[in-house]
């Protein structure tokens, strides 16, 4: 960005032109600055089965954490603790980490089949997103269970209101799909995309989550057959030659960031859209890194509000 000052005809001091050239200089460096750091970054980890064991786990916590404060917004799937204990140390432990950003979080009901349970958790940095409303999607009426018609766990959603991104209200479908029924799941996403849409009145969404999409999971017909893929107005930000699981023997793009409306795909960062290899980032052994988990992260970030900024910093 080029920037002209005006001419001053009046004298100055030598002290006056440094301090005018000095203030060029850092408002030059701020903008670019926003540039690099400034974009909002959103998250999905399976951090497969945490719960109290993993918890008191102290090496695996402090790699947690450091996963967890480079996103401004992450959902957490298989979260396994019926006391609701761990989360809640997670995210103090979280706001001891990094003391310049206040962290809460929003947990969805336990669900799943029978015995087995599972949360979603969405952990936020509360001084940038703040929370319009969440909902969970509908369960089967009887019998006190969690099943869905097609879910095993149904999509946990959010809307949130982000004013320091150029994008100010997008709404996240966290959805954890079960191995078994994949091909099912991620069509029956297209439909609580409508249900939303009718419900929130806004098309700025991203579906994210382990979606178990790739590999055997999903055949090539499923593929052609699936509303989601064949919608060209859903954006598959993660694509199918990713790899987001941890085991060197895999090669499979699980996990997804899939994102629809023009104002959320005009503001994703390019390039972005990634698995965050956090075996490789903290030179960690396959083995050690199992124990965080097996799957890396997925992220994506979205374009500051540098007027927002500019209003609030410079």
């Amino acid at each position: 960005m080029a920037l002209c000052w005006p001419e001053i005809s009046l004298p100055v001091t030598n002290a006056l032109k440094s301090t005018m050239r000095t203030a060029g200089l850092l408002f030059v460096v701020g903008l670019c600055l926003l540039d690099v750091t400034s974009s909002l970054k959103i998250c999905a980890f399976n951090i497969q089965s945490f719960g109290e064991s993993k918890a008191n786990n102290k090496k695996v916590m402090g790699i947690l954490l450091k996963i967890l404060s480079r996103c401004d917004l992450c959902l957490i799937q298989e979260v396994r603790d019926s006391k609701g204990e761990v989360i809640q140390a997670l995210v103090k432990d979280l706001n001891r980490f990094d003391k310049y950003n206040p962290y809460s979080y929003v947990a969805s009901e336990r669900l799943g089949r029978k015995a087995y349970k599972e949360q979603y958790v969405y952990i936020y940095r509360s001084n940038v997103l703040k929370v319009k409303e969440h909902y969970q999607y509908p369960k089967l009426e009887g019998k006190g269970t969690n099943e869905t018609d097609v879910f095993s766990r149904g999509p946990f959603i959010i809307h949130f209101h982000s004013p320091t991104t150029l994008v100010k209200d997008f709404v996240l479908i966290g959805q954890h799909t079960s191995p078994k029924t994949a091909m099912k799941e991620l069509d029956e996403l297209y439909a609580v995309f409508k249900r939303i849409y009718k419900k929130w009145k806004t098309d700025n969404v991203i579906i994210l989550g382990d979606l178990n999409a790739g590999c055997s999971y999903i055949t090539a017909k499923g593929w052609r057959a699936m509303r989601l893929r064949s919608d060209p107005k859903f954006h598959w930000l993660i694509g199918d030659e990713q790899d987001t699981t941890v085991r060197e023997k895999t090669h499979c793009a699980y996990d997804r960031i899939i994102v629809h409306g023009p104002e959320v795909v005009s503001s994703v960062v390019p390039a972005s859209a990634q698995p965050f290899n956090f075996k490789e980032h903290f030179h960690l052994t396959e083995a050690e890194a199992l124990e965080v988990s097996d799957h890396f992260p997925v992220e994506v970030d979205l374009k500051a509000n540098h007027r927002y900024f500019l209003r609030h910093e410079l």
